[in-house]
Order: structure tokens, then C-alpha cells, then sequence
């Protein structure tokens, strides 16, 4: 026991000698400086990086002190940064600690110290800061090289919208340095002669192989070199987005989410953000292969509650998300299957489907949708175990409808399955309403023409493919006549000839199962002719707006239809039904274009479906500005007036209704006339303009002009839209004052040439008759036709020198004319000639003997009295005959002299005195001697030879005869005596 109190004394003294040098020692305030400072350089994170370690630290003993840091650059005098770090020191512990900088260490060179403070609940107050350590320089520009310039940082990676700060280093400082930014220039801050720096704020995102950065130095106009970098700027990391995990089968979890933007950058710098799933109940890790989705395998413990962390990372930075839920309510079903349909009728259908079956006694809920002509016309919900059925009701006939099916937990509702769907077709059954009917009645000698429309039937009210119509024509006055007419679909109209008397018409549509009702229409006997004054009406952007006054009586309704009023009544007609007690309606149509005009006419049925045009009504949707301008006609151009007329221009084919026509009238005076008024063109030129109010007025008297005045105008209609297309301007000029009475007496005088000229050419034959006839062609000659050549059978007239003429019939005038023959110089009176004398040539041969043929006629062109007296042939000559006047000569001569002094004699003989009779003969001898003739008229035989035909003047003078020459006689003959 006492040594028990022995021990324990002692140790307590011990104890209070301890606590009593602490105490020593704490109060002594024993400097605690950092000592053995390192500075280290990190190029790539461009940071600086500390460790020291503190002295004079009690054994053991652990005290939490604060280390403030001051950081300069270029000069220790510079200082740039001051911080504080706070940790808990131990014996002999070596600290360490990080600094980034903005600038990279190569720029400039760095200053580090440090000194210290006990911050510690054991040490009395006050706490002093200890010394600080020396300056401890960093510079990393000695290992840079010896290049004449350097850009700074290399290959930097930031995120986009990060404050970066970039250098050069020159080594001349004569140099001129300057930089740019993808092309661009940039300006910066001189850190010293040698460095510049430049900062740029919220880097963008420009391309994922960096942005360009180069500076170029030059002395004078001299590159010195160029110097680049590539600034890596990332896309910022988002957090994952729509983060969740479901199962389908209890055995896998599907985990999926949105990973947002990729912040993948090219030549490696960095790939795509990697994701990593972590469950914190199990705490197992996965590594995800795919971006947007992870497996995690469910283990067969009893484990249903998971809490996972998804986490996405880059070189830059991390972003999680967590997700906590139970499994039993992440239950995401497969699609159902084996879908189809039974008992399908025209309105009805059984749908049957499965399901995948993952639990027993598992509850599903599954909704179907039934669709049609591209909607959703039905939905419904239905719980089942397995597999399951719905009827399907009230559907329409030969219609395609699609119904599809999905399901999902009934117990802990997370979402639908995938839907499973099948299309199916209902059967076709009889049209359910009469097709909608009405007709064009027009009215032709002994019977109507009548055009019957039909709409077709909806989709709805055919039920099915419509294949004819059957068009019953019933004869009301003769109820046992009936004709049926079927037409084939798609046909909606048809023409019928109907005689004077009442119809009873039916159409009806047929398709493969049956017919529809009967739409009826009737044709009454009376026609279709009432006066109906068509009234204009005006058009909206809605349509048109129509009303009228209810017909007296009964009626079952209205009919209301319309074309266009340019088109055939057949390519757009269409039509209307209005209740009894409506009288207005409002057609609108997207078939309705402006600038298009459009009739309307109202009807009235009567109980027994009798139509009674009531109105008539026309006008336009939309009016428009002509579409055209007239053609223009100036008549009766005078001095002071013309007249400007455009009969043929159309108003009915215009896009709005003509209201009028404006004239415009350019003169030098700039004075307009009576009955116009100023008017600025669009061109701001101005002129006169007169309006006619009247659109069938199409001429206009412009007045009041001056004579020898240019004057332009121009027409243009109007409708409520506005005027014609601008066009150019006609010109005209009025005429002098005395120009038009110069054009009065012109006219007629012209006419009259004109008459004489056409009839001059309509009588040319009978002046060619009358004033030169045609001289005849010997060729021609019906006397040919008589002659029979003996040595050439085809000689048609003989030549001159086969010619023997036989005698000169001299016919001569009673103006007591002489003719002298040059042999003999014997002159005959006016008294021996007071009858027509002939002279002869007769052939002289000795040995000639018998009678010859002669043949004798006469031109009468040559000889008028002869024709007058229709002497041709043998003459009878008197006993007595005259005496006779010989002349010997060779027929040669005789025709050669004939010849040439019938051409001299042409000019001697005066007018009037001697006629010629132009004689054709043939050869004929004459008994007797040359120089007598014969007393007895010789009858004229046939001809067989024809010989020279000429005229010869009674001037005509023979030449003498010669020794070698033949004989002929020249023989002058009384009247009576005969010759051939």
C-alpha cells in the first residue's frame, strides 16, 4: 500500500514538471518559420508547386497553423498574389501546396515566399507572424530554346467560355510583333521589352481541332518569323439529364439518359466524357460502354430498393446525378403480340392479343386505340391476366380502320409497352342516303334537253365502292312509259331529250350489295321560260352572301346554283339545297378565285319537286382591275374634231364589272378642253382626262381642236379596283382647214377614173372588135382544108416563089380616081370605073390549053364595099368588052415589082379615093390567044393549086418587061365580065 502511495506521488510530480515546461516553453514563443522552400513547375496545368517544412516543432506535437504565401513576378517588388493556407502541422511533416497561374511560367519569371502563423487553442494570445523565407525564384524561360520568338501556353485545353491569358516572348526587342486570333488582330499589355501578354475573355467554341492562334515578327518590312499555338476550347460539361432505370423482366435494369452536348475534341486531346454507374446500397461500380445507356444485372437476393449515382467525367471536370426508387414500380412491359381480329362484319369486330407473361398472378392494364382515315376514332381500357379480347362496335361499313394495343403494370402504373398494332377492313353494305340530284333544263323545238347532276356519295353514305346508277325517266302524262338508263361510275352526270310533257326522274346508286334510296326530281311540261332580271352582287373574302324572297306556297325548299360565267356550265356547276324557311344562305368555297365571275340562280321546289327559278344573281369573289385596254379607232379626222371609238372591246370577259372608260388627252397647249379636267399620270406627267360614266358608251366626239395640232390620247376602262394596265399614248394630228374640201372634190374624181377604168376592162373584147380587129392568120385559113397538093402532100401554104398571080382586081370609088399603068401610060376616068374593074394577071404559056380550076376570095378587112356587095368568085362580064391594056412580063418580075411599089404607093394614095380587095386564085390557063380574053364567062373548076395571096394599089405601077422574061397579061376587065 505505501508503495502503491510511493508510485503515485511521483507520478503526479512528474506530471506537473511536464505541464510546467510546456507551459516554459509556450511562453518562451519560439519562432515556428518555414524552412527548406522548393518550388516546382507544372507547364501543362501551368501551376507552381510548393513544399517546406516548419522547424522548432515540439515532438510529437501537432498544432494548426495558417501559411500566408506571396507570389511576384518579374520582380520581387511586383507582388501579384497573396493567400492564405490553413492545416494541421506535424513533427517533421513536409508540406506541400499548389498554385495555378493565369499567365504561363514561360512568360515571365516568378517570386515564391512564405511565412507563418500558430493558430492553435494551446498557444496564449497573442499570435505573431513568423519571418518570411527568402525569395525563392522560378523561371522557365532558360529551357525554352534560342529561337528568335515563342508564343505561349502549348496545346492549352479550356472550357469554352474560360478567361484565357496568352504571350510571346521575343528575344530581339527591335522586333515589331504582332498576333492575331483566327486571322484576327489582337492587342495585348507589355509585360517587360521582351514579353507581351494578352488576355482573352470567354473563349468561344470555334471548331474540335482548336483555335489558331500566331504572331509574326518583322524589322521593318522583313519577317522575322512566325510562331503559333493551338488553343483547345471544350464544350462545358453537362449534367446527365432524364436520368432513370426500368425493367422488363426483373432481371436486367435498362438505365438510360440524355448525356447532352459531347465534349470530344479532335488530334486526342479529348475524348468523349466517360459515364459510371454506382450503387450506394451495394456499392458496386459499372463502367459504361455507351453514352446514353447502361445495363446493371438485378442479383436473386431480396434486394428491391437501389439508390444509383451516374457520374460523367473529362479531363476537365465531373457532373453527377442520383436516382433512388423501388423495383417493383419500374416495371416496363414488352410489347403485347399475336394480334388480330374475328367475326369482322360491316359494324362489328373481336380483337384479340397476348402478352408476355413475367410473374405469376401478374395484373396487366392495356389500352387499345382504334383508328380511321387517319385519326383516332376510338379508346379503351381493359385489365387482363394473360391473353386478351375487346369487341369492337359501331364501326363504319367498307371502311380500313388499324387498332393497336399496349399495356403496363395495373398495380404500380410506370408506362405503356410499345404498342402492337394490325389493320383489318369492314364489309361493304347498301348505300344509307339518296344521292343528292339536280338538272339543266333547255328548251329546244319539240322537246326539253335535259342535264342531270349528281354528287357523289360520302365515303360515310356509300359504304362501300359505288359501281352504277340507274337513272329512271318516268313519263307523268303516260304513267306506264318508263325508261331506265345505267351509268357507270364515276360518271355524275348524264343528258336526256325529253319530249313536251311532264318527267318523273330517279337516280339511284348501286354497289356490290344493294341499291339507295331514290332521290326524285321532276320535269314539268310547262317550260322554263320566266323573265328573271339578273341583279349584281358583290363578293367577300367569306363568299357570297345571297338572299331572296320566299316563294308564296308551298315549298320543300330551295335549290341554289352556280357556275362560272366564262367556263361550260358543265366543267363547274355546282349547286346547293337550303331549308323551306330559309331565304338567305352564304356560299363559300375555296373553288372561288378572284378576278373569276360567277352566276347564280335561286329555285323554289314545290311539294310535287317542280323547280321555279326565282332570281338571278352574278358578280365576282374578289373584283380585279381590267385586264386589258381597248383598241381604239380614230374616224372622222377633221381640222377641229375626231372621233375615238372601241365597239369591239368585250366588258362580259373582263375580271370585274366595267363601270366606265377613261379617256386621257395629251396637247402642246396643256389647256384642256371642255367637259375634261387635270389628271397627274403615275409617271407624274400631266394631261387631261375625261370620264364616261356609261360602259356601253364606246365613243367618244373630241372637240374643239385646233387645225394642224399634235394631240395624244389614251383609253382605259375602270372597274371598282381600279384602271387598266398603263400603256403607251396614241398619237394624231388634226389636219389643215382646206385639206378636207381638197379631199371632197379628190374623191369623186377618183371614183369616177376608177368606174371608167372597170368598165373599159370589163368591155375590152367589144373595143378590140370594134376599134382593131384581128387580122386573120393564114394559117388558119378554111380554104386549106380545100386544097390537095399533088408533089408535097404536106405543103399548108405555099412560098412566094410558087405563086403565078393571075389577075389584080382594082376596086375603085366614084371620086373619078385615074390609074395609070406605067407600060402603056393610059389613064382611066372616073366614068369607066363607075363599077368595080378587076385586073388580071393571066398566065401566057403557048402551049397552054383547056379550062383550069380558080378560086377567088376576099379579105374583106381590105375591101368594105366588096363585103357590102358580096362580090367573091366569077363576075359576069358583058359582051362588050373594054379594051384592054397588055403587059408582057415574067411572073417573077411582076411579084418582085408588086412588092416594092405597093409599099411606095401605101404613102400616095389620099384617103378615101381607091379600096383594095385582097384576092386569093389559083393558076388558071384561059383559051386563045395572050392578048385576047374570052367572051364567055369561064365556069371556075375546082382549084387544085393555091397560089400567093397579096393586095395590090391601083397606083401600082408595073415595070417594063424584059427579052428573058415570061409572058403574062395584064388584062383590065368591064364590069360584067367575069374572072377567075
Amino acid at each position: 500500500m505505501a508503495l502503491f502511495a510511493v508510485f503515485q506521488t511521483t507520478f503526479f510530480l512528474t506530471l506537473l514538471s511536464l505541464r510546467t515546461y510546456q507551459s516554459e516553453v509556450l511562453a518562451e514563443r519560439l519562432p515556428l518559420t518555414p524552412v527548406s522552400l522548393k518550388v516546382s513547375t507544372n507547364s501543362t496545368r501551368q501551376s507552381l508547386h510548393l513544399q517546406w517544412t516548419v522547424h522548432n516543432l515540439p515532438y510529437h506535437q501537432e498544432l494548426k497553423m495558417v501559411f500566408q504565401i506571396q507570389i511576384s513576378r518579374i520582380e520581387t517588388s511586383n507582388v501579384i498574389w497573396v493567400g492564405n493556407y490553413s492545416t494541421t502541422v506535424k513533427w517533421n511533416q513536409v508540406l506541400h501546396w499548389s498554385w495555378e497561374s493565369e499567365l504561363p511560367l514561360e512568360c515571365a519569371t516568378h517570386f515564391v515566399r512564405i511565412k507563418s502563423l500558430v493558430d492553435d487553442a494551446k498557444f496564449p494570445e497573442p499570435n505573431f507572424w513568423s519571418n518570411w523565407s527568402s525569395w525563392e525564384e522560378v523561371s522557365v524561360q532558360d529551357s525554352t530554346g534560342q529561337d528568335i520568338l515563342f508564343v505561349f501556353p502549348k496545346d492549352k485545353l479550356v472550357e469554352e467560355g474560360t478567361n484565357v491569358t496568352i504571350c510571346y516572348v521575343s528575344r530581339n526587342i527591335q522586333n515589331n510583333v504582332s498576333c492575331y486570333l483566327e486571322g484576327k488582330q489582337i492587342h495585348g499589355e507589355q509585360l517587360d521589352p521582351h514579353v507581351t501578354a494578352f488576355n482573352l475573355n470567354s473563349v468561344p467554341f470555334i471548331r474540335n481541332k482548336g483555335t489558331n492562334i500566331y504572331c509574326e515578327a518583322s524589322q521593318g518590312n522583313v519577317s522575322e518569323g512566325m510562331k503559333g499555338i493551338v488553343l483547345f476550347v471544350s464544350k462545358v460539361l453537362e449534367e446527365p439529364k432524364d436520368f432513370s432505370c426500368e425493367t422488363e423482366d426483373f432481371k436486367t435494369l435498362h438505365c438510360t439518359w440524355d448525356p447532352g452536348t459531347d465534349t470530344a475534341l479532335g488530334w486526342s486531346k479529348q475524348p468523349s466524357q466517360s459515364y459510371t454507374l454506382f450503387e450506394s446500397f451495394s456499392g458496386e461500380k459499372k463502367l459504361c460502354t455507351h453514352k446514353n445507356w447502361c445495363n446493371w444485372q438485378i442479383t436473386q437476393d431480396s434486394q428491391e430498393t437501389y439508390n444509383f449515382t451516374l457520374i460523367a467525367e473529362n479531363y476537365l471536370r465531373k457532373r453527377s446525378v442520383n436516382i433512388l426508387f423501388n423495383l417493383t414500380h419500374r416495371v416496363y412491359l414488352m410489347n403485347p403480340f399475336s394480334v388480330n381480329f374475328e367475326n369482322v362484319n360491316a359494324t362489328n369486330a373481336i380483337m384479340t392479343w397476348k402478352v408476355h407473361s413475367i410473374r405469376n398472378n401478374f395484373t396487366y392494364l392495356c389500352q387499345i386505340e382504334l383508328h380511321g382515315e387517319g385519326k383516332m376514332m376510338q379508346q379503351y381500357n381493359v385489365s387482363i391476366k394473360v391473353n386478351g379480347e375487346y369487341f369492337l362496335s359501331e364501326l363504319e361499313p367498307a371502311t380500313e380502320y388499324m387498332a393497336r394495343v399496349r399495356c403496363a403494370d395495373a398495380s404500380h402504373f410506370w408506362k405503356w409497352s410499345e404498342w402492337s398494332g394490325q389493320n383489318f377492313t369492314t364489309l361493304e353494305a347498301a348505300p344509307s342516303e339518296a344521292p343528292d340530284v339536280w338538272r339543266i333544263v333547255s328548251l329546244e323545238p319539240g322537246n326539253h334537253t335535259v342535264t342531270l347532276f349528281w354528287k357523289p356519295l360520302s365515303k360515310l353514305h356509300a359504304n362501300g365502292k359505288i359501281l352504277f346508277y340507274n337513272v329512271v325517266v318516268e313519263n307523268l302524262d303516260k304513267p306506264s312509259s318508263s325508261e331506265l338508263h345505267s351509268i357507270p361510275a364515276p360518271a355524275n352526270s348524264t343528258k336526256l331529250i325529253l319530249d313536251r310533257c311532264s318527267y318523273q326522274i330517279c337516280v339511284i346508286a348501286n354497289n356490290s350489295v344493294g341499291a339507295s334510296p331514290a332521290s326524285v326530281i321532276v320535269i314539268s311540261a310547262d317550260p322554263e321560260n320566266k323573265e328573271v332580271e339578273e341583279e349584281r352582287i358583290a363578293g367577300t373574302e367569306g363568299g357570297f352572301s345571297l338572299s331572296w324572297k320566299p316563294q308564296p306556297g308551298d315549298v320543300i325548299g330551295y335549290v341554289v346554283d352556280w357556275c362560272d360565267h366564262t367556263q361550260d356550265v358543265l366543267g363547274d356547276f355546282q349547286w346547293k339545297n337550303v331549308g323551306p324557311n330559309t331565304t338567305s344562305t352564304v356560299i363559300s368555297t375555296d373553288a372561288f378565285r378572284p378576278g373569276v365571275r360567277y352566276d347564280f340562280r335561286i329555285y323554289g321546289l314545290s311539294t310535287k319537286r317542280i323547280a321555279c327559278l326565282l332570281e338571278k344573281k352574278t358578280g365576282y369573289s374578289q373584283e380585279l382591275a381590267p385586264s386589258d385596254n381597248p383598241h381604239v379607232l380614230v374616224d372622222t379626222l377633221t381640222s377641229h374634231s375626231f372621233t375615238l371609238s372601241w365597239k369591239d372591246y368585250s366588258t362580259e370577259s373582263q375580271p370585274g364589272f366595267i363601270q366606265g372608260y377613261h379617256v386621257y388627252l395629251k396637247s402642246k397647249a396643256r389647256q384642256c378642253h371642255p367637259r375634261f379636267e387635270k389628271a397627274v399620270l403615275s409617271d407624274g406627267s400631266e394631261c387631261c382626262k375625261y370620264k364616261i360614266d356609261n360602259p356601253e358608251e364606246k365613243a367618244l366626239i373630241v372637240d374643239n381642236l385646233k387645225p394642224e395640232s399634235f394631240y395624244e390620247f389614251f383609253i382605259t376602262p375602270f372597274t371598282s379596283a381600279g384602271e387598266g394596265p398603263s400603256a403607251t399614248f396614241t398619237k394624231v394630228t388634226t389636219p389643215d382647214e382646206h385639206s378636207s374640201m381638197l379631199i371632197h372634190i379628190l374623191l369623186p374624181m377618183v371614183f369616177c377614173v376608177l368606174l371608167i377604168m372597170v368598165m373599159c376592162y370589163l368591155k375590152s373584147q367589144w373595143i378590140k372588135e370594134t376599134c382593131y380587129p384581128d387580122i386573120p392568120d393564114p394559117y388558119k385559113s378554111s380554104i386549106l382544108s380545100l386544097i390537095k397538093f399533088k408533089e408535097n402532100p404536106h405543103l399548108i401554104i405555099m412560098n412566094v416563089s410558087d405563086c403565078i398571080p393571075d389577075a389584080i382586081e382594082v376596086v375603085s370609088k366614084p371620086e373619078g380616081t385615074k390609074i395609070q399603068f406605067l407600060g402603056t401610060r393610059k389613064s382611066l376616068t372616073e366614068t369607066e370605073l363607075t363599077k368595080p374593074n378587076y385586073l388580071y394577071l393571066l398566065p401566057t404559056e403557048k402551049n397552054h390549053s383547056g379550062p383550069g380550076p380558080c378560086i377567088c376570095f376576099e379579105n374583106l378587112t381590105y375591101n368594105q364595099a366588096a363585103s357590102d356587095s358580096g362580090s367573091c368568085g366569077h363576075v359576069p362580064v358583058s359582051p362588050k368588052a373594054p379594051s384592054m391594056l397588055g403587059l408582057m412580063t415574067s411572073p417573077e418580075n411582076v411579084l418582085k415589082a408588086l412588092e416594092k411599089n405597093y409599099m411606095n404607093s401605101l404613102g400616095e394614095i389620099p384617103a378615101g379615093e381607091t379600096s383594095l380587095n385582097y384576092v386569093s386564085q389559083l393558076a388558071s390557063p384561059m383559051f386563045g390567044d395572050k392578048d385576047s380574053l374570052p367572051t364567055n364567062p369561064v365556069e371556075a373548076p375546082h382549084c387544085s393549086e393555091y397560089k400567093m395571096q397579096m393586095a395590090v394599089s391601083l397606083r401600082l405601077a408595073l415595070p417594063p418587061p424584059t427579052e428573058n422574061s415570061s409572058l403574062s397579061s395584064i388584062t383590065l376587065l368591064d364590069p360584067g365580065e367575069h374572072y377567075c
